[in-house]
């Protein structure tokens, strides 16, 4: 799945999460794409818990390391347990 997040001005997404030593990084069936930070991957019947923690993570280290608030490519549809206008 691809692209998740938004470029930031000036930025790729995917440097971005590559720079904070996520690329590779893998909830239950979800991965963050070792080849490309801004890429997940389904395992094989990756839950949608598994995708929401990814993309939890990914903002919270990336804002945290490089102080950029990252915004979702991907439009998430039903319910996923947080505000989508605050992930």
């Amino acid at each position: 799945m691809g692209s998740m997040f938004k470029n930031p001005n000036g930025v790729y997404a995917g440097k971005l999460i590559e720079d904070a030593g996520l690329k590779g990084t893998r909830i239950g069936n979800a991965e963050i794409s070792p080849l490309h930070g801004n890429f997940f991957i389904n395992h094989d019947n990756t839950k949608a818990d598994d995708i929401r923690a990814l993309i939890e993570l990914v903002m919270k280290t990336v804002k945290e390391k490089q102080g950029v608030d990252l915004e979702l490519e991907v439009e998430l549809i039903g319910e996923w347990g947080f505000e989508r206008g605050n992930v």
